[in-house]
Order: structure tokens, then sequence, then C-alpha cells
């Protein structure tokens, strides 16, 4: 309810309300784009070829039923985070691009004209790769300016897509890209709920089932909700010091670590690697040894392989979500600067002993949220073996979407408590 009172008080702010029209707005010219189909396809054969498994299965939950339908929005906007990605890791890689990192707004708007440049181009070979190699017999004619149609509408697509989110970013509520995914995802849910309720009907999957996957549900909320809000606050105290005939610092502050700093990366990182070899094998002879091994050690398809892949998923998440966290979270870093700002925290010395106690803290509190994010993950592929009922996105799906509508409440309940302050300046 407090969420529903926020909204309502939202929508009598005018400038609010405009955002979140502006927003509402952006979204339904996404969900109108996403059912316009790339020219020159045959739709027939694109469904006999799509299986719903391997990489494949990230790529159309992003992108909103999209790729499997190959609209103009197949790509989605999988190639822009796969850039912000590389980016974010050659930050730390390289000297140059670390000192634009630091240099401010300025630095940072160059940072973000590399990432577009460079989504430009991971969804440029991407188009490619999917025309001319795992589409190739869906192409209608083979001639070169029919295949550029094709890729020019699927880069198209994605670059429109990025432009999309950054004008929500600017003139809406919320973060663009977070919301894009967010409504790929929601437009499907009544579609799959309607799916479980005919199997229901058909005997195929018990109530149950049903109630099984209501209650995963209610845990992956809530569960979501503590993790995402909890935090643990590191205090900082600033040493007083004097400047001509003023007096600066002295006051008490804090360094909130949240105990999912990573968000659901880790997820989707330990799912692109261990669906690679599957993702392989949609290539290859199905009776070769490869596939067969695949099949029976790395799939859900068998007794063995799925209790391996469970194992091998949770490990790789757990791993992940410290790597992540290291990435975005560098400790040295947030030492340098408090030191150098004349910042220090109690009873504990600045430099290395601070370094290494940041340390101490991440690591413990890092491993909680790797924790949650393997069960979420693990979870939705048990359940299935269990009750036969297809929810193999369901953690990553829950996450992502009660992950992005906490986000965007937290903006709102912002911009409303800075109006609220306008009276005070």
């Amino acid at each position: 309810m407090g969420a529903l009172d926020t909204i309502i008080k939202a929508v009598k702010v005018p400038d609010i309300r405009k955002k979140i029209i502006f927003t509402l707005l952006m979204i339904v010219v996404f969900r109108l784009g996403a059912n316009i189909p790339v020219p020159g396809i045959n739709r027939e054969v694109v469904q006999e070829a799509f299986s719903g498994q391997g990489l494949f299965e990230i790529f159309d939950l992003f992108s909103g039923g999209s790729f499997s339908n190959f609209t103009i929005f197949a790509l989605s906007i999988t190639p822009y985070i796969t850039a912000s990605i590389i980016l974010n890791l050659l930050t730390i890689a390289i000297p140059a691009l670390e000192a634009l990192s630091k240099e401010g707004m300025e630095g940072r708007k160059k940072i973000a004209q590399y990432t577009r440049y460079l989504t430009v181009v991971l969804a440029f070979m991407q188009a490619i790769g999917l025309s001319l190699g795992l589409f190739r017999s869906a192409l209608i004619s083979t001639q070169f300016f029919d295949v550029a149609v094709i890729v020019l509408a699927l880069t198209g697509g994605t670059a429109f897509l990025m432009w999309l989110g950054e004008q929500i970013n600017e003139y809406g509520v919320g973060n663009g890209i977070s919301l894009i995914i967010f409504a790929g995802i929601i437009c499907r849910a009544p579609a799959a709920i309607g799916v479980a309720f005919q199997r229901v009907g058909r005997n195929e999957v018990s109530m149950m089932s049903i109630l099984l996957f209501a209650l995963f549900a209610l845990f992956v909320v809530i569960g979501t909700i503590m993790v995402q809000q909890g935090q643990r606050r590191i205090p900082v105290q600033y040493a007083k010091r004097v400047v001509g005939r003023k007096m600066y610092g002295g006051q008490n502050t804090h360094i909130p670590i949240k105990v999912n700093q990573a968000g659901v990366i880790p997820i989707i990182f330990a799912m692109s690697l261990l669906q690679f070899p599957m993702t392989i094998t949609y290539f290859m002879d199905k009776n070769s040894g490869f596939s067969q091994f695949v099949q029976k050690w790395l799939s859900m398809s068998e007794a063995p392989g799925v209790w391996i892949y469970v194992a091998i998923y949770v490990i790789l998440t757990i791993f992940f979500t410290y790597f992540y966290t290291a990435v975005t979270f560098n400790v040295v870093d947030v030492s340098d600067n408090m030191r150098s700002n004349g910042g220090f925290i109690p009873g504990i010395r600045p430099g290395r002993t601070t370094v290494e106690y940041l340390n101490r803290v991440m690591t413990r509190i890092t491993f909680v949220g790797a924790l949650f994010l393997a069960v979420i993950a693990a979870m939705p592929y048990l359940i299935q073996q269990w009750t036969n009922l297809d929810m193999r996105f369901g953690g990553t799906a829950l996450l992502i979407v009660v992950g992005v509508g906490l986000d965007t409440m937290k903006q709102i309940e912002n911009q409303m408590v800075m109006r609220n302050y306008k009276g005070f300046l």
C-alpha cells in the first residue's frame, strides 16, 4: 500500500506526472516496435529453428519475445549491456579510461559516448551472425542488398532502443534500459500464466505445482526487497580543518555497502557461460560425441545432468557475485578518497589497514548476497524437476522485475522529496 500511496501522490505533482506519462508512452513505443517484423525473413522457419534453450533464452527474456519472433528489436538492449560491462572492465585495465572515469561529469559523458559506439558495433556483428549464421535458412533471399536490409534493421532496432532508454533517463522516471527489460518481461507474464492454467486443465500440471510456484515467487519478491534494501553502514569521521577563517569537516557520515552489490549480473554471467556448450550443439550433429556428452552431463533433460548443472550454476553464481562486486566497488579507491578528504573509520588506521577492513566487511556481506542469488538461480530448475512446471526463467525474471520496480519507486520518492524541500531554498 505504501508504493500505491507514493504513486498517487506523485501523480498529483505536475512535473512528476509528466515524467511518468512520458515513460509510459516510451514503453508503449517499445512494445509497438517489438511487433514489427524484420523484412526478408520466413517466420515459419524461424519458429521451427527456435528451440528456446541455451543462450537464446537470455536474448528472448530481455527482448520480451522479440528474438523468437525475429522483429526489429530481436537483439533487444543486450549489446548495450555487453558494451557497458566491457567498458567497466576496461576502465580497470586501461589507465587512460580509469583517469577519464575520475574526471567527473565530462569523463562520464565521454565513457557513455564510447559505450554507444561499442553498442552499435556489437549489434552490427550480432546482426550479421544471426542473419548469415543461425537463421540463414530463414532468409527469403541471400542477395547482398536483402541481407544488408536485415542487418541494418536489427542494428537500427538496438540503436533506437538505446536512444529510447536515454530519453527515459533524461525526461522520464527510472533507469531507461532497466525499464525496457522490465516491460519485456512483464508483457510475457499473462501469456505464461494462461499456458500454465491450460496445462492444469489438460492434467499435465497439478494445482500443487502452481501453488509451489506461487510460494517461490512470493519468496523471491520478499527476499529481493529485503536483500536490495539491506546494507551495512560503515561509519566515517571527517577531521576538522581550518582554511583561512573558516572551519571545514568534523561531520559524521557512513559508507553504505549493499548486501547485493552486483544485482542480477552474476546470474546472467553464470547462465551465459554454463549454457554456452548447449548452444554450440545446435550447430552440430545431434549424434556426435560432444552433443551426447553435453546432453547427458550438462543439460536438464537427463538425471545426472540436472544435478551437475545446478551445482555448477550455484558455484558460478557465487564466483561472479564476488568478481563483479570487486569490479564495481574498489576498496582501494574508497580508502584513498577518504584519506584525501581527511576522513577515517573510527578505530581503523587510514591506508592499508582501512583497505583490509573494507575487504573483510565486503567479503562477509557479499557472501549473503551471493548465497541469495545462488538460491534464486537454482530453485526454478529444482522445482521444474519436482513439478513438471516450465519455469526456466522464473527466478531471474522475478529478480529483475522486483529490482527495477524498487529502483523506480526510490527515484520517484527522491523527486518528491526534492520538491518538498523547494520551499526552504
